[in-house]
């Protein structure tokens, strides 16, 4: 039987503890990617982005196994956050005026040409609305900060406004790039107040004067 790696066991960036503030090394990892803005309660690109992302990770997954022989737990939704200003999040939560990306991670044994062609065969049998705004790109995020968040989203504010305002300037930080969240959890199943998420944010050392 064909070993089943599972990524949130084996990878140290999908580990966070609640209340703990912890900086991580996060290698190069690359991602189905697909962009969108508006509120992920009431976007229609939002719903439309999920029903595309999953089919293409599940027909890599397929392929790996069968074409591979290396098999591999799917790894959970991940999204980036961002907006003109960092308030939408810590405070006014105005969600029509996010943007994002949402991602699924691919094992870094899969290339370009397993992508193009688990592509193919998601056109020929469900064509998803949005398969052609998935990109397969590389994130680096390198030095960040992470924590565990459990309950709801619009709880992850309190959280949100200690690690930006308090952990990264105390410990001679500034934030580099954009908002990142790991969805332990299936939120379209798991209630809110049960749900995990990794919050993390891309760090760099605040410049000396």
């Amino acid at each position: 039987m064909t070993e089943k790696t599972d990524f949130k066991r084996t990878l140290d960036p999908y580990r966070a503890t609640r209340h703990e503030f912890r900086i991580v090394d996060v290698p190069d990892l690359r991602y189905l990617m697909i962009d969108g803005c508006g509120d992920p309660n009431t976007a229609p690109a939002f719903a439309e982005a999920l029903t595309t992302l999953y089919p293409l990770a599940y027909a890599l997954k397929f392929a790996s196994k069968a074409d591979l022989g290396r098999d591999y737990v799917v790894p959970p939704l991940e999204a980036l956050w961002w907006a003109e200003e960092m308030a939408v999040f810590t405070s006014a939560r105005d969600k029509s005026r996010w943007n994002w990306t949402l991602m699924l991670m691919v094992p870094d044994w899969l290339g370009q040409e397993h992508f193009q062609m688990a592509v193919e065969r998601v056109a020929g049998r469900s064509n998803p609305p949005r398969l052609d705004d998935v990109r397969f790109e590389s994130l680096a995020e390198g030095r960040c900060v992470q924590t565990l968040h459990v309950g709801s989203f619009d709880d992850e504010t309190g959280t949100l406004a200690r690690l930006h305002d308090e952990f990264v300037p105390t410990h001679g930080l500034r934030m580099t790039g954009r908002h990142h969240e790991i969805y332990l959890s299936d939120f379209r199943r798991v209630a809110p107040e049960r749900q995990r998420t990794i919050l993390r944010q891309p760090v760099a050392p605040e410049p000396r004067s």
